[in-house]
């Protein structure tokens, strides 16, 4: 059985699911796009190539070897993405919980139900089908679980608006002893500069105290102020739009010492080996072309 324990972002990791490259099928037409820096490279011819993603997850794998991570990798269907675990569920203290997906990505899931299978049933939820809800939107921070959303009255003409209102409530139901607080986020189906897909892509805690964030990402400034007013003005990061656009902010805690880091993010890998921590930098460049990075291709399931 895995005794699920999440926390928060960065306590020790001990299991993880890695998503996995390896069958991800032809480039997609433009029109099945999910965001918009996918339909960039698709437009462009610069789409990633199976088997550069694939070299750079297993990169990945190895720096949780090296760091003794149990990793488990998804069941493999062909021609399908299975890059984002973080997208398909969420562990949040001992609960495992499904996200209410895209349709088109709903056999994701499926492929790891071998790790389902070894969690307690009790602890596996389903949230109720008008909860609408991906896990780069959330982001349990010790007594907090911090949630990216969008509650305009166009939420359905976005694209890239992936969790509602509901979900915030129905997060708040499950945890009544935390703090759910919830980030508005700019949404743009057709400009990922403006674009903050979820709340990974302009907002990470790192250590016990720090924080790297994008403000432009977020749509109200108070929102913004509430988590430079929480980790100090000194502790946090600011990321320029270009690097948000670069998936800056989408790194991924092993420890509270050490984080994997695309290897080009060379002002902020200079940051944080300054703040003292350890950096584990992978070569991840590819895999972002599709809006995800670290943080999006990868769900933790136990930590210290």
């Amino acid at each position: 059985m895995l005794n699920l324990n999440i926390q928060n972002e960065t306590s020790r990791l001990r299991a993880v699911v890695l998503g996995s490259a390896k069958n991800n099928g032809p480039v997609p037409k433009l029109e099945d796009c999910y965001d918009p820096k996918s339909a960039e490279h698709v437009g462009a011819g610069t789409y990633p190539k199976i088997e550069d993603m694939v070299l750079e997850m297993d990169a990945v794998a190895e720096v949780f070897r090296k760091y003794d991570v149990e990793v488990f990798r998804p069941n493999q269907i062909e021609d399908y993405n299975q890059i984002f675990t973080r997208d398909i569920a969420f562990v949040i203290e001992d609960k495992f919980i499904k996200a209410n997906i895209l349709p088109d990505r709903a056999q994701e899931i499926d492929a790891i139900q071998y790790v389902i299978d070894q969690i307690a049933p009790e602890n596996i939820i389903t949230l109720p089908e008008e909860a609408h809800v991906e896990g780069g939107d959330v982001m349990p921070w010790n007594e907090y679980i911090f949630v990216g959303t969008y509650s305009g009255d166009d939420y359905s003409d976005y694209i890239t608006a992936r969790t509602n209102t509901d979900a915030v409530i129905a997060l708040q139901e499950l945890f009544p002893n935390k703090m759910v607080k919830s980030f508005e986020l700019r949404k743009s189906n057709t400009d990922a500069k403006n674009n903050a897909l979820h709340l990974d892509c302009c907002f990470q805690p790192i250590g016990t105290d720090k924080a790297i964030i994008h403000r432009n990402g977020f749509l109200i400034e108070k929102e913004y102020q509430f988590l430079i007013d929480l980790f100090g003005k000194e502790n946090v990061f600011e990321i320029t739009s270009e690097e948000m656009y670069n998936m800056n902010s989408n790194v991924f805690s092993i420890s509270e010492k050490v984080i994997i880091s695309e290897q080009n993010f060379t002002r902020l890998n200079t940051w944080l080996r300054e703040q003292g921590f350890v950096v584990e930098e992978v070569p991840y460049a590819e895999t972002a072309k599709q809006e995800g990075l670290l943080r999006c291709s990868t769900l933790p399931l136990i930590r210290d």
